[in-house]
């Protein structure tokens, strides 16, 4: 490594406390095997960094690049460790922690650092994120730290999008996986790994590493909410690495989270997953944070996840579950067939899940839901392994009605609605005409039940959407605690448009996008809420024939 002519190395008596503690439940010297740990390089690392490397933008930007005692881990673990060939010990690190807590100059420096003093020729080096524009920024970190030194700036030559020091070189990246073939990368930063849309991208960059001979891959990121992504599975390894499951000498899990059995609204918590909070992340700021998630539920989820690494069970919640499990009731069907009820129907496509819910409206204003879900018969086991729910264990229980076939039978359907509606007061049967006129007129103009047209558009949901989420926060919505119903409610995902208008978004919502039971709830409470004497779709239009249907304009 070469030495510049200001870097002096100075050990720290607490470099091996810090190196050996400063891993979240993590021990390196108890998984070293044969390799060792050699403080001059660890700390030659630290004051490079501490003396060369300045600050590019806010309140401290032209100052000394000060390592917290959390971040000196960082370095001393992945610049001390050496094999018994004396090559680097650590080949890939995976750094999770939160937003704000300054991760974008920490990893800045790291690449500085590589470039001028890792001693490798000919090394490529590389940033990469799921955008140019993210991967920007922390090249603009490294070029501001490059050319604010002068004993940095006098060995490289500064382009535009490039940094060359000798016949070495640091780019930027964009994300298309394409055009990384090739490559003979000798080290490689993945930004924002949970926002990387597959795993291509990243395999590919891992892969061209394979020629050098201490190559380092640093993944940093924040939490990705629950679904099969290079993210998750990357932090699954880690967390397994971390608690001794899987015994991999070269991979350092640096893991800074929340579990959900924290309370998340504890300071304590916020501490514990933000090592850099009082620092680069104010107090004050996780405090404001954590008051407005505990006032908006839509917002919950995105606390946890972006503040305190909390994987969430979907991007955006949109209603808090304990909220919806507050509305659990025991009741029977039968005593609530004398109210009034509305109906409505999600088709989704033949080959998913196709759901009902009745709404009954009580006396005093309550909604009791009563849902209904088909599935197909063939591949069952197939969409179990895809959705990750037990379809055929809810079948058997009663809870899901298998249609036979490898589509939904709509038939079936239809003869189920109609047996269910001949015995309830049904004011409405609500539905989006989309993918479903001909079951739609059948049931309409055939069946004579009280068809009206509902899309799913932010003028036809926004409304009931609202209306449902303050109902269950109201407590004034009844359910028995099916699980089906239950499991979608809590993959929903809204999107919310500039005027304030929102409605569940099936392609972001988790569970492979099952919201459909979710969506007929709405719909029904939406329909059921509306004020007594509203003049509805089916009383000033009639019943909801075929021709009818129009594009879904406000889709």
């Amino acid at each position: 490594m070469e030495r510049l002519p200001n870097v002096a190395t100075v050990l720290s008596y607490n470099l091996n406390k810090i190196a050996r503690e400063g891993i979240p439940g993590y021990d390196p010297f108890a998984t070293a095997g044969d390799c060792t740990f050699d403080e001059e390089r660890a700390q030659f690392a630290i004051d490079f960094i501490h003396e060369c490397c300045r600050h590019v933008k806010g309140s401290l930007a032209g100052k000394p690049l000060h390592l917290e005692p959390w971040e000196q881990a960082i370095v001393a673990n992945i610049y001390g460790w050496i094999r018994p060939d004396g090559t680097r010990r650590f080949r890939e690190v995976f750094i999770f922690v939160p937003r704000k807590n300054g991760k974008t100059c920490l990893i800045a420096a790291l690449l500085v650092y590589a470039l001028y003093c890792d001693g490798e020729p000919g090394a490529e080096i590389y940033s990469a994120a799921a955008d140019r524009d993210q991967a920007r920024l922390v090249f603009e970190q490294a070029r501001g730290m490059v050319t604010n030194e002068p004993e940095l700036h006098t060995r490289a030559k500064v382009y535009q999008n490039s940094i060359v020091v000798g016949d070495s070189c640091y780019k930027a990246l964009s994300a298309e996986a394409g055009t990384k073939h090739g490559f003979n990368s000798h080290m490689i930063v993945i930004d924002e790994l949970h926002a990387q849309p597959n795993r291509e991208l990243v395999d590919v960059l891992l892969t061209s590493t394979g020629s050098r001979t201490q190559p380092l891959v640093i993944h940093i990121t924040t939490s990705d909410f629950e679904r099969e992504s290079i993210c998750n599975e990357k932090h699954d390894y880690a967390g397994k690495v971390r608690d001794g499951l899987i015994d991999d000498v070269s991979f350092l899990p640096v893991i800074y989270e929340a579990t959900l059995d924290d309370d998340w609204k504890s300071p304590e918590v916020w501490a514990k997953a933000n090592p850099n909070l009082g620092v680069s992340v104010s107090r004050e700021y996780v405090e404001r944070e954590c008051k407005r998630a505990i006032e908006s539920p839509t917002f919950e989820n995105t606390f946890k996840r972006l503040h305190l690494n909390i994987r969430t069970e979907q991007d955006v919640r949109w209603l808090a579950m304990d909220r919806w499990d507050a509305c659990v009731e025991k009741f029977d069907r039968k005593a609530l067939l004398d109210w009034p009820c509305w109906m409505a129907l999600d088709l989704s496509t033949t080959t998913d899940v196709t759901a009902l819910c009745e709404c009954f409206r009580s006396e005093d204003g309550l909604y009791y839901l009563v849902p209904h879900f088909w599935i197909p018969s063939e591949k069952a086991r197939e969409r179990e392994n895809r959705d990750r729910v037990p379809y055929l264990t809810w079948a058997r229980e009663g809870l899901v009605t298998m249609t036979n076939g490898d589509a939904v039978d709509y038939s079936q359907v239809r003869h189920d609605i109609n047996e269910r509606a001949s015995q309830v007061q049904l004011q409405e049967l609500a539905a989006d005409p989309w993918n479903a006129a001909h079951l739609l007129q059948e049931l309409g103009a055939t069946d004579g039940l009280p068809v009206v047209e509902h899309r799913q558009g932010y003028a036809s949901m926004s409304g009931p959407t609202k209306a449902f989420e303050q109902a269950v926060i109201a407590g004034n919505v009844r359910h028995d605690g099916n699980p089906v119903l239950r499991w979608m409610v809590s993959n929903v995902v809204v999107d919310m448009d500039a005027a304030g208008n929102v409605k569940p978004n099936k392609a972001k919502s988790g569970g492979s996008g099952r919201i459909d039971g979710a969506v007929t709830a709405i719909m029904a409470v939406g329909r059921a809420a509306l004020e007594e004497g509203f003049s509805s779709a089916y009383n000033s239009r009639g019943v909801l024939y075929a021709n009818d249907i129009l594009e879904d304009d406000d889709a």
